[in-house]
């Protein structure tokens, strides 16, 4: 089983000492096992995701694949 998703983060940093707020959304996919609990987790669900980084089949852009998650409070 494959997935393809997408990822949205949204936070504060710190930047030359001062606060600065971060939003980021990110093409991802997932497969095998980890499907499941990423279908049981539901759209708009709040984890943790692992992963890595890698180019995607067309060459044009990133896609993130998540290989384990954790619902954990962020």
């Amino acid at each position: 089983m494959a997935l393809d998703l997408g990822l949205k983060h949204e936070g504060e940093a710190q930047e030359a000492g001062k606060p600065r707020k971060v939003s980021m959304e990110i093409k991802a996919v997932a497969i095998g096992e980890i499907c499941k609990r990423l279908l049981a987790l539901g759209a708009g669900g709040q984890a943790r995701f692992t992963g890595f980084l890698s180019n995607q089949r067309n060459g044009r852009g990133i896609v993130f694949h998540v290989t384990a998650l954790a619902e954990e409070p962020l």
